[in-house]
């Protein structure tokens, strides 16, 4: 199965990307690719793809990624709806399911260590108590 997807080349903080196409199951990293068909560079904006090799790789059953198939969308090179590349609503709802939890064990905590100061405060005192019993009694003696 082929795929038509960016391929990230360039240095630290300056990427810009060629559009390849290449085997699903390979690594973007790997470098082995069928056919580069394009290329997109995000910082100045710059891109050239080669329309008629796109449609072709279409026509014959490759699928496109999201990212890609947004940058053919926008170069009309396809049409239709764009799709969504990068869900953040969904770690958003995560991170706040998240803070909930981390709330209710905090508040949970809370209530424990009063409970246990409590304790700890009674063992105190009636340790004490029995300290002074015994001194009391040793000095007797």
């Amino acid at each position: 199965m082929l795929t038509i997807r960016f391929l990230r080349q360039g240095k630290k903080h300056q990427p810009f990307f060629k559009i390849v196409v290449v085997e699903k199951h390979r690594s973007p990293k790997s470098g082995k690719f069928v056919e580069e068909i394009g290329f997109y560079n995000p910082i100045t904006k710059e891109r050239r793809i080669n329309k008629e090799r796109v449609l072709y790789w279409i026509k014959t059953g490759a699928d496109v990624s999201d990212s890609v198939y947004n940058l053919l969308i926008t170069e009309k090179i396809i049409s239709g709806p764009k799709r969504v590349a990068h869900s953040t609503k969904k770690k958003k709802e995560e991170s706040q399911a998240e803070k909930e939890e981390v709330t209710k064990e905090e508040s949970k905590e809370e209530e424990k260590p009063s409970e246990k100061s409590e304790e700890s405060k009674e063992q105190k005192e009636n340790e004490a108590g029995q300290e002074k019993k015994e001194n009391i009694n040793n000095n007797n003696s």
